[in-house]
């Protein structure tokens, strides 16, 4: 049976820790250097991916933040993480605790199903 293609059909949640250096810069020094060092990089080397962020330091102290990024496909993926890792992202200021990786109702597109998730109402 043909598995149907479920957009966006890559998301990753990546798992981060800030380091001291992005501690130690000023809001405003937060959002140039990422407007700068991590976004034009980003843009220049992907294409069909999208991110949020969620912030979890008040919950957490192993992980203080969560990028979900979505990509339209594995390659679309792949070239987002390599685009990461050359700039100060990666490392620098922020620790990649961990990537999860996977397909939204993944199980249920392969068996023909109905995805078993709740909606709100």
């Amino acid at each position: 049976m043909p598995a149907d293609r479920t957009e966006p059909p890559v998301t990753a949640f990546m798992l981060v820790k800030t380091t001291p250096e992005w501690l130690a810069m000023t809001v405003a020094e937060r959002v140039q250097a990422f407007t700068t060092h991590v976004l034009p990089a980003i843009e220049a080397r992907t294409r069909g991916v999208r991110s949020r962020f969620y912030d979890t330091e008040f919950y957490s102290a192993r992980v203080t933040d969560i990028w979900v990024w979505e990509a339209d496909d594995h390659d679309a993926y792949r070239l987002l993480i390599d685009a990461l890792r050359e700039t100060p992202f990666w490392d620098r200021y922020f620790e990649v605790v961990d990537l999860l990786v996977g397909t939204e109702n993944g199980y249920a597109r392969t068996y023909g199903l109905k995805p078993l998730a709740t909606v709100a109402t």
